[in-house]
């Protein structure tokens, strides 16, 4: 089922290949990602759409909702095509005010496990990233107990592949002396480059980096220099931005989200844009954070 006709590729997870294009599904819980979607008829066309157009790594997490895309990416696509990759996260639930308190204890780990499972309808999860930090960014700590506490599960055959999100370097150095990972989700974009020498030593080590927030946070000033950029080539900001995103390293993968099946098309059609090395100069010196 891999597709070749997507922006960017495939990239190997271990031993499970993904589209570079993915989709990421916390957009289909309602407001704040508390509730059912709005539209539940369109909340599944987009994932069935999100296959259709060849996409085998989809995002998710049983807190959004909480439980509400697990179920809905259940309703939409199970029993699951051949090559299709579900990656959720553990480590943080939701509270009443829209909050996500850490739940790294090895009981509420374990518990997180199997509400995956059975939510999504699986035997085995094909990755599980441990999420670290807060709502802040990444934050310091060990995360030694969390992540052990997930390799047993995978010992024990529920969880395929490891990963780690909202990690700092150093918690990634930790957990790879643990057991080994296959991606790291954090936060970056065109004006936040903090991970950048991570990108480069991950993409040595053959691990994926998986960009949350691709679209986001740039400043009026860094918005004006990528719309420059943009409207030279003739495409919308975004566009720029997700495209900038496949060609800055092979080893980063996009999940960007959409409740929209008109937008997920325009994502991944965008994405494609080929950005010549003139504009990769100008957008190296866009005012970025890092």
């Amino acid at each position: 089922m891999v597709s070749t006709s997507l922006p960017g590729g495939t990239w190997t997870l271990g031993d499970l290949t993904v589209t570079r294009f993915g989709y990421g599904a916390m957009q289909l819980a309602g407001p704040w990602v508390i509730g059912p979607p709005a539209d539940h008829q369109g909340a599944l066309d987009v994932l069935r759409e999100a296959v259709r157009l060849g996409i085998t790594h989809i995002d998710t997490s049983d807190a959004y909702g909480p439980h509400v895309t697990n179920r809905l990416i259940r309703e939409a696509l199970h029993p699951y095509p051949e090559g299709l990759h579900v990656v959720t996260k553990v480590g943080a639930n939701r509270d009443d005010q829209g909050g996500w308190p850490p739940a790294r204890d090895p009981a509420s780990l374990r518990r997180a496990v199997h509400d995956n499972l059975r939510h999504l309808g699986l035997d085995v999860l094909d990755v599980v990233d441990l999420r670290l930090g807060d709502a802040q960014g990444p934050q310091p700590g060990s995360a030694a107990e969390a992540f052990e506490t997930l390799a047993e599960l995978q010992r024990q055959g529920l969880i395929r592949h490891l990963g780690v999100s909202n990690a700092t370097a150093g918690q990634i150095a930790e957990v790879r002396a643990i057991a080994p990972i296959v991606c790291v989700q954090n936060m970056y974009n065109l004006a936040h480059r903090h991970d950048d020498d991570l990108i480069d030593e991950l993409a040595a080590n053959g691990i994926a980096y998986v960009p949350f927030f691709p679209l986001g946070g740039f400043s009026p000033l860094q918005s004006t220099a990528l719309s420059t950029v943009a409207a030279r080539l003739g495409a919308g900001p975004k566009s720029v931005a997700l495209a900038w995103l496949l060609q800055r390293s092979p080893n980063i993968l996009l999940i960007p989200g959409t409740s929209s099946v008109a937008h997920l098309r325009e994502n991944a059609a965008g994405a494609g844009l080929t950005l010549s090395p003139d504009d990769l100069a100008d957008l190296a010196d866009l005012t970025v954070i890092r």
